[in-house]
């Protein structure tokens, strides 16, 4: 099977392929002979019914600095692709809404990874909300009144923004602090949108742990450990990957999941656990799978492959992604 694999993400140029997992799904897709192409979000047009982007063909190499060879620029319509991976990294703002709107318009010869419509219909930290069993408690208000009482009765507390990425904005207010309204004006001020209070889950000091589904099927984790000091755990934020393994509470957790991503064609998603609890579900563009081929010899990528070449068999006109 030889795929056309169009893959809209941030820029090559300035990817860490040390982290990278788009970067590590595009080296698996070359080397079974699939043709790579590669454009960014802004270059999306939706023309007269037609789906067009200007990008350039993609050679990969593992070799830091010297990781990409670019074709040309061009202006290619997106359904002479057999797949497209949506990986590009949120703020999950309007840009990033509007992109999944375009990519559902694509023909059913196209196959979307993932699944633009329930990309867009999944925010990540409001999607495990479906399963308040799973979860540590949580709130997302902007009611000042909700999010005070909800501190008074859970003490301890993070704080973070409700569509935001990489640990940014992710505050940490213990029983005595006294920045809770300083930082709820900052929040407030900046963005109409409510912010994710959820109580504080002291196992974090032992690792959040990075779980990749593939097709609802629990296939790699990596434990991320927050340096000293630090509440949050994201490598963005400067946490540190260690190996790790599934709990039976953290495959009770995937078990629980999977029937609901494969049921929205979220083939390819990472979720956080730390301690018992679920934390967030992650299907924008999930990370870990490099960390986790280094540490524990499971190559992600070649499992995902293996799954999307399957589907792509099964796919003979059915739209995964309507």
């Amino acid at each position: 099977m030889n795929l056309s694999i169009a893959i809209q993400m941030d820029p090559i140029t300035s990817i860490d392929i040390q982290r990278d997992s788009s970067f590590a799904l595009g080296l698996e897709a070359q080397k079974r002979g699939h043709k790579l192409w590669c454009y960014t979000p802004s270059s999306l047009s939706l023309s007269e019914g037609e789906i067009w982007a200007t990008g350039y063909s993609l050679a990969l190499r593992d070799e830091i600095g010297n990781h990409y060879d670019m074709g040309p620029m061009e202006k290619c319509q997106l359904k002479i692709f057999d797949v497209i991976l949506m990986r590009q990294d949120p703020p999950f703002d309007m840009s990033y809404i509007t992109a999944t709107h375009i990519l559902e318009m694509l023909p059913a010869s196209t196959m979307v990874i993932n699944n633009p419509a329930e990309v867009r219909n999944a925010p990540e930290k409001l999607l495990a909300m479906l399963y308040p069993e799973l979860m540590p408690a949580t709130l997302i208000s902007r009611d000042l009144d909700d999010i005070s009482e909800f501190r008074a009765l859970h003490k301890d507390i993070i704080i973070k923004p409700l569509y935001g990425n990489g640990g940014a904005g992710v505050f940490r207010l213990m029983p005595n602090d006294q920045n809770l309204n300083a930082l709820l004006e900052m929040f407030f001020t900046q963005s109409r949108e409510p912010v994710i209070v959820q109580t504080y889950i002291p196992e974090v000091r032992d690792g959040d742990k990075r779980v990749i589904l593939v097709n609802g099927m629990a296939v790699g984790a990596v434990n991320r450990i927050p340096k000293e000091g630090e509440a949050r755990s994201n490598f963005h934020a400067g946490g540190s990957a260690k190996a790790t393994t599934l709990t039976p509470r953290d495959k009770e957790i995937c078990e629980t999941l999977g029937p609901m991503l494969r049921q929205r064609g979220l083939l390819f998603v990472g979720i956080d656990i730390i301690g018992n609890y679920l934390t967030e579900i992650n299907v924008t563009s999930p990370t870990g799978i490099r960390e986790i081929k280094t540490l524990s010899n499971v190559d992600v990528a070649n499992l995902t492959w293996d799954t999307i070449e399957k589907e792509r068999l099964n796919y003979a006109g059915n739209s995964i992604h309507r």
